[in-house]
């Protein structure tokens, strides 16, 4: 140790030791620890590398949602379309006695704790007609052309959105956080496997 100047040396080793552990805790809390997991849909634990989360609105969703519709029902013989609202509204047609009569129902979506969405169905249009609603629900899942990861539960009037495996570009898989439309506040996380 310098004899003349002990203070100077004591004084840059303990700011070598300071600015040692300030990097060490800065690299520490923005690192991932890939100590997150997420059960997939055949039950196996998936780590992940990276979580992203994503805040959304209602008129963005609604481009996407729609561009994305028609572009899977590209060749379906029936249309539809989806509206964020309030609540999810799905426009479609009815083919009633060689007539296609004009339909709408809406439903309550809600983010489950598993990253996946529930739209329980809340009302049923079809033109002025009164048909049960388990009817138009079976005639919608047995007509319109829905991707795999859409399930629709008739006797239920219940729509189950599996987000979770949804199978993304560059290995990316989607988790529902919020789905709150009445406040706008709707988020997703994106989670990189």
């Amino acid at each position: 140790m310098n004899k003349k100047f002990p203070w100077k040396t004591a004084f840059f080793t303990l700011l070598v030791i300071n600015i040692g552990m300030i990097i060490f805790f800065f690299i520490s809390a923005f690192l991932p620890t890939g100590g997150d997991s997420l059960t997939g849909e055949n039950g196996v634990s998936k780590k992940t590398q990276a979580r992203l989360t994503v805040m959304a609105n209602k008129k963005d969703l609604n481009i996407l949602i729609n561009d994305f519709i028609e572009k899977e029902n590209a060749d379906s013989p029936i249309d539809y379309k989806v509206k964020l609202n309030d609540e999810v509204e799905l426009y479609g047609t009815l083919p009633i006695f060689d007539q296609n009569v004009e339909m709408k129902l809406t439903f309550e979506p809600k983010a489950l704790e598993n990253g996946d969405l529930i739209l329980s169905q809340n009302t049923i249009y079809i033109g002025k007609l009164q048909l049960p609603s388990r009817y138009v629900m079976n005639f919608i899942k047995n007509n319109y052309h829905f991707p795999k990861w859409v399930e629709i539960f008739p006797n239920e009037k219940m729509i189950y959105i599996h987000l979770t495996d949804i199978e993304l570009k560059n290995q990316l898989h989607i988790h529902a956080n919020t789905f709150d439309l009445k406040n706008d506040d709707i988020s997703f996380s994106l989670f990189i496997y």
